[in-house]
């Protein structure tokens, strides 16, 4: 019976186990984001995509690993990676809304049980390196779509010239997990771990780049206007004066009008009365 973990590849074995270690911390990184979802019991906003696609994604990569004979620490680590993408998918579907939560349902039922069940059933029908060639194709497909997902991120902080978006250990761990996975493909000479790892390299080093670009970038500060909500007291007390002052006129004019017919005496009394009124209280309608 062969051995579970063949050491008669070294070189494979220590990028190999390299790979599990990077992949890990790689894996555990969304827990500040699952934390905080946990705390506010809310998703606020959050996409569930990426996880489901990444449970697909270990999920075949299991599977093709149990096909060969020699990539043992491939499945460990996928493994591990099915129980956290299943906790982090299991958080979301408590704390989502409901249209949400439906479609990321609706999401598991199509491709996690359906899609993977229609990969077991075809696979009986390839036989030998068939079988294994077209898995590997499959694999190769949902790993680029996962190495593809940081890319919103990358073009946030161009358009925004800002990495607080995007820590740089994860980039950091990202690629390093990169280079330990091609390495190891390289190793067991298996196309279909080394291609997709390419493609996970150059994003990474890609976000290495624009964290050194912009980790010292401080936007410059706009003078915001602020809106003119301040009242100047004297002003508006100036203001209602001569608001109220012309009232008074107008008052008086009207009266002129209909006392045309009392004595100028009577008329000059009213008009006296009326101004000492408006001056006494200028809010007042006179």
């Amino acid at each position: 019976m062969a051995p579970v973990i063949s050491t008669d590849n070294p070189v494979a074995f220590a990028f190999g186990l390299l790979g599990n270690v990077v992949s890990f911390v790689v894996f555990l990184a969304p827990l500040p984001t699952f934390y905080r979802v946990l705390k506010k019991k809310s998703t606020e906003g959050f996409q569930s995509v990426p996880y489901v696609v990444g449970l697909f994604s270990a999920m075949s990569w299991i599977y093709y690993a149990t096909l060969k004979s020699d990539a043992f620490l491939l499945m460990t680590i996928n493994a591990f990676g099915c129980v956290i993408e299943t906790v982090y998918i299991a958080i979301f579907l408590a704390y989502a809304p409901k249209q949400a939560r439906m479609l990321t349902l609706r999401l598991l039922i199509l491709l996690n049980f359906g899609g993977f069940c229609l990969i077991l059933l075809l696979s009986h029908f390839l036989k030998g390196q068939t079988r294994l060639h077209v898995l590997g194709w499959v694999c190769v497909s949902f790993s680029v779509f996962v190495f593809a997902a940081p890319l919103s991120i990358v073009r946030l902080i161009i358009r925004t010239k800002s990495v607080e978006f995007m820590p740089f250990y994860l980039s950091f761990f990202l690629t390093m997990n990169a280079i330990s996975w091609f390495s190891y493909g390289v190793s067991l000479k298996d196309i279909y771990i080394a291609m997709p790892n390419v493609l996970g390299f150059i994003f990474g080093f890609v976000q290495m780049v624009l964290y050194a670009m912009y980790r010292n970038y401080k936007p410059a500060v706009k003078d915001v206007k602020q809106p003119e909500q301040a009242i100047d007291i004297e002003k508006l007390s100036v203001s209602m004066t001569s608001q109220e002052q012309s009232e008074c006129t107008q008052t008086i004019h009207g009266e002129n009008i209909e006392n045309k017919g009392v004595p100028d005496d009577n008329q000059t009394d009213n008009q006296e009365k009326n101004m000492e009124t408006c001056n006494q209280d200028p809010l007042s309608k006179c």
